[in-house]
This record gives C-alpha cells, structure tokens and sequence, in this order.
C-alpha cells in the first residue's frame, strides 16, 4: 500500500509555492508521492490567460522534473471537460484500491469544500491535507467541515510557510515585464519566456 497525494490546481504558472506544498506535505504527513494534477477547465473560476491544458502540463512536468517525490498526471485534462475532484478520487480509488489517497488542499480551499461537488464523498474517499498555519483559520476550518461528518482522521493539517504568492501575481508580473526568477523554477521561468506566455 502507498500513500499518494493528489495535488490539483490550474498550475497557470506552477510556482514556488505549489512545490513546498508539495515538499511539506510529502514531508509531514509521511507520503510515498505526490501527483501534481493539473486540471482541465476548473468548475468554480475562469481561466485567465490560459496557455491550453497541454502547455500547463508541461510546466508542472518542468517544475517537478528530478525530484522522485513529485509526479505529474494529466488524468483530468485527458478527461476534459470540468474537472470534479469526486470524479477523479473515485477514478484512482478504483484503478488503485490498495492505495491509501490524499488530497491537499490550501485553508481557503478546505473552508469552500462544502459547496464543492458531493463533498462528503471527498472525504470518504481521500484524507484531506490542508496547508495551514497553527491558529484559529484551523479551528474554523475544522467547525466548517463538521457538518460533512468527516472521521477525526479525514481531515489533517500540515505546516506551510507564509508566502504570498499566486499564480495570478505571477501572470501579472510577466505581463508587466518584471523578473519572476526565484518565484518560478527556473525551467518554469525560462518556459515562459521562451514562449511569450502572459504577456499582454
């Protein structure tokens, strides 16, 4: 049996902030892998200055490139369509019933869970990984998914440091002609700039 983290997002970039999420996940919460999934069109948000879902899974393929811990799956995006983290949990649990499934997720992400598709199934099928600092976001998040009735094990935090930093302030520097080295990995960055993404 392994324990595989699912880490899903647009990755539009992947950033620096994606891969120590990743790190202290992998870290903390003792997994064998974490699969970087990026998705095919979100359910809940417009893509911005989207590069299509094949260019997205190229650089999370570069940013994750030599390091054993981390994976990249293009499951949803070969699916298509909106990509429901139910669909895919149930998909793996299927193929892969031996495994023991983890999803991260970040605080602002754990506290709208229950608008998200069938969301008691979520946490039926995988043990959600929330990114969080010690304090009273824990707390909240924790009485926010109460009503899911999740087992006391279903729901685990894991240390991140602050870094404020998304994809969208990325873009925006990009498009601005400001350096982005340091925020991206550096094939990342060079991807990027080698194909004009994001600029305006």
């Amino acid at each position: 049996m392994a324990r595989i983290a699912i880490l899903g997002g647009t990755f539009n970039p992947p950033h620096v902030g994606h891969l120590v999420m990743a790190q202290e996940a992998h870290a903390q919460l003792g997994l064998d892998r974490v699969v970087l999934m990026p998705v095919h069109t979100p359910p809940h948000k417009e893509l911005v200055h989207d590069p299509g879902p094949a260019a997205r899974a190229e650089l999370c393929r570069l940013a994750v490139a030599g390091d054993a811990r981390f994976v990249v799956s293009t499951r949803e995006i070969d699916r298509a369509g909106p990509s429901y983290t139910v669909q895919t949990l149930r998909a793996i649990a299927a193929e892969q019933p031996q495994d023991e499934l983890v999803f991260i997720v970040g605080g602002d992400m754990a506290h709208s869970l229950p608008t998200w598709r069938e969301p008691a199934a979520i946490l039926a099928l995988a043990t959600l990984a929330v990114a969080e600092r010690e304090g009273v976001a824990r707390a909240d998040i924790a009485a926010r998914l109460r009503p899911l009735d999740p087992a006391e094990d279903r729901v685990r935090f894991f240390d991140m440091p602050r870094l404020d930093l998304s994809s969208s302030d990325i873009r925006r520097r990009v498009a601005a002609g400001r350096p982005v080295r340091y925020l991206l990995p550096d094939a990342v960055a060079q991807y990027v700039e080698g194909h004009g993404l994001y600029r305006q």
